[in-house]
């Protein structure tokens, strides 16, 4: 893509109305437009990242077996009236009604849609377990949304939810989603810590938060330091060995980790003190098991083995895309802007003339352009007659991992320069290298 043709509108200022860095840099980098209190438009850099967010979220739901549907955002009251939830959720539901004035609402959330879809077509548990998950964005009227995309009113979310005979079962299926979080956030470039969390009046165990550390979480965080080295499952993982999932979340869940909320200092006071970290953390994903709380209402039932109807045991799993994009950010930034990891990052490759309009110039880039294009790597080639600085400010702002710069001097020596946006380095490569350079995937 050249620059000269794409949508990119830098700011040059710091917006006032942003709080934290990820809002702010958001903001700056042409990645989205505040539109309302609460709601952005995502612009086309912003877009891209948005897409390789959700694809690597797709791709681990689907490798663990999960299937993926697509909900309407609009949900008939009905169905919430019938769980019991429509007068308990408070203000942040957005309640419409449409011309026949029959209750909607914009859905915060789809336990109850999803589970009228199961009971409508499942009815042996021949057809279990089954896990039903979309991609789809969800409102929520928040008293004061804050901190850009990473607290909004309009969001998207991955929500799956697992369906099972009996508890066993609907373990195992919780199980499989720990472990396909653990997998998804460590191809994001995050290191998340699975913390046990509040399950409310439904009690039991069976609740976590995934969270990844940063000087400016939302939330202190206690944990320990074995969480940073603990191996993250590969993908040959064999999502069908119910015996060698629960080992995996056996090994992440015996180390002590605890949000502020669930923190209980007798037991921090037994983790060795040079082991102890205590920092602040962002919340990238929850799961939770909540049993027969929606099937028992909706009367979800299946026929089971021994010829009775059982209510199905229900898990709900989230993650939040476009909050993950900003938590990405927030974990991996300088002063000078982003820093993308290669899994999500709008373009691979920003390629600086750092004087478009001179003949030799021009020719190296467009050779360079079209052969890092033809190898499939997606570059963004700043063709534009600004000046160097404003060039490389902006190279930087927009945080891609690789900068080729070609300018007079190098190409008159039949060189061009490399930098790594993480770590700063540079090499100078002959220009015919360039391709190769980047011919392996890193």
């Amino acid at each position: 893509m050249r620059l000269s043709r794409y949508f990119l509108p830098i700011l040059k200022e710091n917006p006032r109305e942003a709080e934290i860095v990820s809002h702010r840099l958001m903001l700056r980098a042409g990645m989205i437009r505040q539109q309302a209190a609460g709601s952005f438009s995502w612009l086309p850099l912003g877009k891209r990242v948005l897409d390789k967010v959700c694809q690597i979220i797709r791709e681990e739901q689907d490798r663990a077996g999960a299937l993926e549907i697509l909900m309407p955002t609009i949900q008939s009251a009905d169905l919430w009236i019938e769980s019991g939830r429509y007068n308990d959720y408070g203000k942040e539901m957005l309640r419409i009604r449409d011309r026949q004035d029959r209750p909607m609402l914009y859905g915060p959330t789809n336990e109850e849609m999803v589970t009228d879809i199961f009971r409508a077509y499942v009815k042996s548990y021949k057809d279990l377990p089954l896990n039903l998950y979309h991609i789809q964005w969800k409102f929520r009227d928040e008293v004061r949304p804050r901190f850009g995309v990473m607290r909004s009113r309009e969001f998207l979310m991955k929500d799956a939810y697992s369906f099972d005979l009996d508890y066993e079962g609907a373990k195992a299926a919780y199980n499989r989603m720990f472990v396909a979080y653990l997998r998804t956030f460590s191809r994001l470039g995050l290191k998340a810590i699975p913390m046990r969390a509040d399950t409310g009046p439904i009690g039991g165990d069976l609740s976590h938060e995934f969270i990844i550390l940063a000087s400016t979480g939302e939330s202190a965080v206690f944990c320990h330091k074995d969480f940073l080295d603990l191996p993250v499952p590969s993908a040959d993982v064999d999502f069908s060995n119910d015996e060698e999932i629960a080992g995996i979340v056996e090994q992440w869940t015996k180390p002590y980790a605890a949000t502020d909320e669930m923190h209980d200092e007798a037991a921090w006071a037994q983790v060795p003190e040079d082991k102890r970290l205590a920092a602040r953390g962002i919340e990238v994903g929850h799961i939770f098991h909540f049993g027969t709380k929606y099937s028992k209402p909706m009367k979800a039932t299946v026929m089971g083995p021994d010829g009775k109807e059982h209510f199905v045991s229900m898990g709900s799993y989230g993650i939040g895309p476009t909050r993950l994009a900003a938590a990405i950010i927030e974990a991996s930034h300088d002063e000078a802007g982003i820093i993308w990891p290669e899994a999500v990052t709008p373009f691979e490759i920003a390629l600086i003339n750092m004087k478009a309009g001179d003949a030799e110039c021009d020719r190296v880039c467009e050779q360079i352009y079209a052969a890092l294009s033809a190898s499939g790597r997606e570059v963004l080639y700043d063709d534009t007659d600004q000046r160097p600085g404003a060039k490389f400010a902006t190279a930087d702002l927009i945080g891609l991992p690789w900068q080729v710069i070609v300018g007079p001097r190098g190409v008159a020596a039949g060189e061009v320069e490399v930098k790594s946006r993480a770590t700063g380095e540079r090499e100078t490569l002959p220009i015919e290298a360039v391709a190769n350079r980047f011919s392996v995937r890193r």
